[in-house]
């Protein structure tokens, strides 16, 4: 069995989601003969987009978490993404261009009294130039006012819910002009490529980073003053292939700088071989809630400049003490099973709450500030965050985070390369010597790895006599085998 492929990839928990999403989900799913977790997956992020910068959960007092979350769901080419995408989606695109039609005479406005603005600051200016003595002084002032006046006249920026892959240079312009939020909602997800450095050669994760926990950005413009952004809120809900996720490691700042602690994963199995060749649509009466309730929640919320405050009850509160009570032994350096994750891990809690307030506005799209996140709620967000969890220790098992793993691989890797019937511990620690490996007993727990997943077997020692014990030997798998038998796999 392939190494790191053993974890248990639990399937998404539509039912914990709220009813009207739920059944899209589900319906969508079933239409395009896809997982449900895609669904699942973009879905949330619809609400993150509708919500993000706008609404602000507080479990208790002293405690602040945004409400906007990052998703990557990782599926082969050719499993219908897009179809899931235009579906979940559909309803953001037109609240967007509702709310360009409503805003267009604004801008149209604020664009007339700008041109106004300027030929004022444009006459004032000729009559300064013009003027002499006293008059000249005077004329200097009325220059300054109208100068400063046209600066003063702002034209809103059309408004926009979605962005397609951007360069955090763009990311950070649109956030200046959409109060603070943005999604890049994509089922191709060359954001990464981008953020890796495709056009500016160095990664640049700044924007991303800041975006996702609220912290202030300052943009600096040549020829104007900076500005800063003092909570923003970005959305990503993508899409990508498998591939695209092995090679998340090679970009080392990804890890290092904590982007990708921040993303919920998903990993689900692809359907391609057993879909139904005419599935059922998504029924006319599922779709039409889904989309009255997802642009009723983008209307709702659009307004606010203060984020809508969602409060926790006590009972809800408990709750999460007791799942950090749960997941902090975990997290221990040297004894804890997600140790070798813990800046993804170390997250959980606050992912949780961003979860469980998403499900809050979907259970309550119109006010929802009027009304406290139920306990119940938090424990339909817990069960998405367990199915998260493990799907990103198998997404950190691809990227070689698990030392044991990686431990593995090498040991295995030696084995290929070497390909011996059998090996002692000892023959394995003299060809594999170094600073993974500094005494034979460091190569425990990859053989115990290898042997689980069927790649060798351990043969109990026979002892012929006094001295050493006989080292332990194990019996490789038959394709591994092409040395004659008596070669012991080292030089």
């Amino acid at each position: 069995m392939p190494l790191g492929e053993t974890r248990a990839r639990p399937e998404f928990p539509t039912d914990a989601l709220t009813g009207w999403l739920g059944d899209m989900v589900e319906a969508v799913a079933e239409a395009t003969q896809t997982p449900p977790d895609l669904a699942g997956c973009v879905g949330l992020a619809a609400l993150s987009t509708a919500a993000g910068g706008r609404a602000l959960a507080r479990p208790r007092t002293g405690w602040d978490e945004p409400v906007n979350i990052y998703t990557v769901v990782a599926l082969p080419p050719a499993t219908r993404k897009t179809p899931v995408f235009r579906a979940m989606t559909r309803p953001l695109q037109r609240a967007e261009s509702e709310l360009l039609e409503k805003a267009r005479p604004l801008i149209e406005q604020a664009r007339l009294e700008r041109k106004t603005a300027e030929a004022n600051q444009e006459k004032a200016e000729r009559q300064a130039v013009s003027k002499n003595g006293d008059e000249h002084e005077q004329a200097m002032a009325d220059a300054l006012d109208a100068a400063l006046q046209a600066q003063d006249t702002d034209v809103p920026a059309e408004p926009r819910l979605i962005a397609d892959d951007l360069t955090p240079e763009t990311a950070a312009s649109l956030l200046s002009q959409q109060n603070g939020r943005i999604a890049v909602l994509s089922a191709e997800g060359g954001i990464f490529a981008i953020l890796a450095g495709r056009y500016s050669g160095a990664p640049n994760l700044d924007v991303f980073l800041k975006g996702h926990g609220g912290d202030m950005i300052r943009i600096d413009r040549k020829g104007r003053p900076s500005e800063c952004i003092d909570n923003p809120a970005i959305t990503l809900g993508l899409t990508v292939q498998p591939a695209i996720i092995d090679e998340l490691s090679h970009t080392a700042l990804f890890r290092g700088s904590g982007l990708l602690a921040r993303f919920l994963y998903s990993l689900p199995d692809s359907r391609v071989g057993q879909r139904l060749a005419d599935p059922p649509p998504v029924p006319e009466n599922i779709a039409t809630t889904y989309d009255e309730h997802l642009r009723g929640l983008v209307h709702t919320l659009h307004a606010w400049t203060d984020p809508a405050v969602l409060a926790f009850t006590p009972e809800a509160n408990q709750i999460l003490v007791e799942l950090h009570n749960e997941i902090e032994p975990k997290l221990d350096p040297q004894r804890g099973e997600w140790a070798h994750i813990g800046d993804w891990a170390g997250k959980q809690i606050g992912q949780t709450v961003r979860l469980a307030s998403l499900l809050h506005l979907a259970a309550h799209p119109s006010e929802p500030w009027t009304i406290p996140v139920a306990a119940d709620t938090v424990k339909r967000a817990r069960r998405l965050a367990r199915y998260f969890t493990a799907h990103a220790l198998a997404v950190f098992d691809r990227l070689g985070a698990d030392p044991d793993l990686e431990a593995a691989r090498i040991l295995l890797d030696w084995i290929q390369r070497t390909g011996p019937e059998s090996f002692t511990k000892r023959e394995a620690h003299r060809a594999n010597r170094g600073e993974r490996f500094r005494q034979a007993n460091d190569l425990n727990p990859a053989l115990a790895l290898l042997e689980d997943h069927g790649h060798i077997a351990y043969v109990e020692p026979t002892r012929t006599g006094p001295g050493r014990p006989p080292s332990p030997r194990y019996y490789t798998h038959p394709t591994y085998r092409h040395q004659t038998p008596g070669q012991n796999g080292h030089n």
